[in-house]
């Protein structure tokens, strides 16, 4: 039986490459397959995206319709307030504790948002850029503080 290293394609499975522009004999000489005249025919020749031949194109042809805020979109980093119980009972939480902990990867544009999801059991002073009225109601009812940080 034959190894891996001994194989070799069928014959006639592979084609010589083609030889484009060495000449008349070759039968790819002179215009080297491209025509004459024309776009393609010259070098450097591409199309810009969504060029549809001259044809008025379709984000053109397409109606454009009401308004979107995404430049002016505020982006907070969150964190509930059931991720504050990793932190030991008395601690000062602000965003740099927050991403030593891991529990944010980044600090957003616009600040770090705490919110009220779960449950706090221990004392914790937490600084952030905004409060929801539920986080800051379970953090001062289990004995903790809530200091807003202005950007």
């Amino acid at each position: 039986m034959a190894g891996i290293n001994t194989l070799r394609p069928d014959p006639g499975s592979t084609h010589k490459t083609k030889r484009i522009g060495r000449g008349p004999g070759t039968g790819h000489g002179k215009t080297a397959g491209r025509g004459n005249k024309g776009m393609w025919s010259r070098s450097g020749s591409s199309q810009k995206r969504g060029f549809e031949g001259g044809q008025m194109p379709l984000h053109r042809r397409l109606p454009k319709r009401g308004f979107t805020n995404a430049p002016f979109k505020k982006e907070f980093s969150t964190v509930n307030v059931s991720d504050l119980v990793k932190f030991d009972k008395g601690s000062k939480i602000g965003p740099q504790e927050l991403l030593t902990a891991g529990i944010i990867r980044k600090l957003e544009k616009n600040g770090l948002r705490i919110l009220g999801d779960g449950r706090i059991d221990r004392v914790l002073h937490v600084s952030a850029h905004y409060f929801t009225e539920g986080a800051r109601q379970k953090i001062t009812s289990a004995g903790g503080t809530c200091e807003v940080i202005r950007l």
